[in-house]
Parts: C-alpha cells; structure tokens; sequence
C-alpha cells in the first residue's frame, strides 16, 4: 500500500516489508521493488539499477548476517527513490576496490558507481544500508 506523507510542499510516498532474507526468494523481491519503481513512473534503466541493487544488500544479509529478519523499504521523494534495508548486525560494509579475478566482492562497488549515492548507517540492534537514485537516470546524465 502507498501511504503519501505531506512534508512541507512536496509528498513522500512509502513501502516498507518485514522479511525474512534467503537466497530463494530474492527475486521475488526484485520484482516486488520492481513494480513499485514502474508504478511511480521510473526508466528501465532505474528499475534495472534498483534490481541489482536489492540483490546485493539482501544476499549480503543471506552470507554475512546470522538472523535473516529485516525490512526492505522503498521511498520516492520527487524524482528520487530511496531503497533502504535494515538488519540485525552491526557488522558496516565495506566498500574497497575489489579483487577483480575474484569470484565475489564487487556488488557494493559497482552499486556505488551506478547510483547517485549510498550509505550505511548504525541503528539500535543492527544497521541500515541503502541507495539512492534517479527515477530516470538517463535523463540525470544529460
């Protein structure tokens, strides 16, 4: 359900899902994002973006994090789509300069370069990743 929240002149416009992380049902939340992100008007190009994006930050949770409870939410803001996913470990990601004859390790820093920004903030019992993005990116580029 979208629930439009009035902030000064503008709405935000929310989802939000309480999960649990596994590798099986990743792509069931690719499509969830997906089609939020087609309904609030964003390019394939965001879409595609915000797929690759969703994959990695919930598969680090399925490799890194030892309970698989989280929250995936999706924010649009203006012309802006927020993707947040919250778990339970305190444990930051790094993003570094990968290994690139490695067989992992490079999600983090190709979303960073796809992306308009990203971060990870500490929350009360865990931590909150996320990305933000253009609805359409191409049009940001020219």
């Amino acid at each position: 359900m979208t629930v439009p929240v009035r902030l000064t002149d503008k709405q935000l416009y929310a989802y939000a899902w309480d999960l649990l992380a596994d590798a099986r049902g990743i792509e069931t939340w690719r499509w969830t994002l997906a089609l939020v992100l087609r309904s609030w008007g964003a390019s394939e190009a965001a879409v595609d973006i915000a797929r690759m994006g969703l994959s990695e930050l919930l598969a680090n949770i399925v490799r890194h994090v030892d309970d698989p409870r989280c929250r995936l939410s999706a924010l649009l803001d203006d012309e802006q789509v927020r993707v947040l996913v919250e778990d339970r470990s305190p444990s930051m990601p790094v993003v570094a300069e990968p290994a690139w004859d490695a067989e992992s390790g490079r999600g983090l820093w190709m979303l960073r370069a796809m992306c308009r920004d990203m971060g990870c903030r500490p929350e009360l019992g865990g931590k909150t990743v996320w990305f933000l993005l253009d609805l359409d990116p191409a049009e940001d580029a020219a």
